[in-house]
């Protein structure tokens, strides 16, 4: 096993090269699963969310990278995880419930992922909708095994349940009745408006819908290089700007269709689109200051810059009002590299249906 990549072309060859064809081994045996659920309700949303989101799995699995000789043991985490994470948000998003006690129900399994040994809970209790062939079960046993198998799994845990609490809060309080929502983010906020006084109500909630901060210390806890002190670091280090840029590009590039769905977007709180560009190169320049002290810095600001190319390449923003000069300040701030990853994903997206 090579070490961590510092430049962004062995980055990108060892993505293409030893992760992306691992990734897509692992989501073709859950979508097999996914295939096999006997409710039609569940089946659906539950292939529509590998197939949808598969850039979800394979953006997270780059952290693998990190877990040296463990990579496919860390990928499988990531995919089993992120793969929860996306078909709850697909029932929450465009199922049958507007409930949040059915919400809360559905995501205690992405805790429960997160603790060996914890009995699987009955997920679906508040749907009608019940019946997935064991499926969310095998994805929450499979993340318990890989970390049952982590000897300073301790070292993490706490940070891993202090962002997975946030992720879940997130996902019950945006996915109620649409008049619901605000207030109640506005409210949960209100317990952390102390800590986090640079942020809006709107940039804490996309901070903590990000499972970027929980791939990264399960990968350097499948690594050599985790330590008490590293596990703080990143935790640190990913929450909340980190993950938060990662969620607003998410969020961003996806406002057209979120204004058509009736999805609640958190970019479209700015007061004008200057102010969201100054944020947005607000939460920049922290994140570059906060990976800093981590190990393999290097690494992690390369990830931050792929963030910003790799959203803005998407073919979504040529459709977005004022997004040209937005996305050339942000290139330009993010640097070369990030220029690099930006033309690199759109060719990637252009060779796509060919390398299929």
């Amino acid at each position: 096993m090579g070490s961590i990549p510092r430049r962004a072309i062995p980055l990108v060859a060892t993505i293409y090269r030893k992760i992306f064809p691992q990734v897509h081994k692992e989501l073709s045996y859950w979508k097999g699963r996914a295939s096999q659920i006997p409710n039609q309700e569940l089946r659906r949303q539950a292939l529509d969310s590998i197939e949808d989101k598969t850039f979800h799995c394979e953006g997270g699995s780059i952290y693998a990278i990190l877990a040296g000789d463990n990579r496919d043991k860390a990928i499988q985490f990531v995919v089993a995880y992120q793969t929860i994470s996306d078909y709850l948000d697909n029932l929450c998003d465009r199922s049958t419930s507007l409930d949040p006690k059915d919400f809360r129900t559905l995501h205690t399994s992405m805790k429960d992922a997160l603790t060996p040994g914890n009995p699987i809970g009955d997920y679906y209790a508040e749907r009608e909708e019940k019946d997935d062939g064991g499926y969310l079960q095998d994805l929450v046993k499979t993340c318990q095994n890989l970390l049952g198998q982590l000897s300073n799994y301790p070292q993490i845990k706490g940070y891993l349940y202090e962002l997975a609490d946030l992720y879940c809060d997130l996902q019950v309080h945006k996915h109620v009745k649409m008049d619901e929502r605000v207030p109640r983010l506005k409210s949960w906020f209100n317990n952390y408006q102390k800590r986090w006084e640079d942020l809006s109500w709107y940039e804490f909630s996309a901070c903590s819908g990000s499972t970027l901060g929980i791939f990264c210390l399960v990968s350097y806890a499948h690594g050599e290089h985790l330590t008490e002190e590293v596990a703080l670091q990143v935790y640190n280090g990913y929450f909340p700007y980190m993950q938060g840029l990662h969620i607003l590009l998410d969020y961003y590039i996806d406002q057209q269709e979120d204004l058509e769905e009736g999805d609640l977007n958190f970019c479209t709180y700015y007061d004008h689109e200057d102010h969201m560009k100054e944020r947005f190169l607000y939460f920049i320049d922290q994140t570059k200051l906060h990976v800093n002290p981590l190990p393999h810095a290097s690494f992690h600001h390369m990830v931050q810059k792929g963030l910003v190319g790799l959203y803005l390449a998407d073919s979504k923003v040529q459709k977005l009002q004022g997004a040209r000069p937005l996305v050339k300040e942000l290139l330009s701030v993010s640097g070369t590299k990030a220029k690099f990853f930006y033309m690199n994903s759109k060719l990637y997206h252009k060779l796509k249906p060919s390398l299929a």
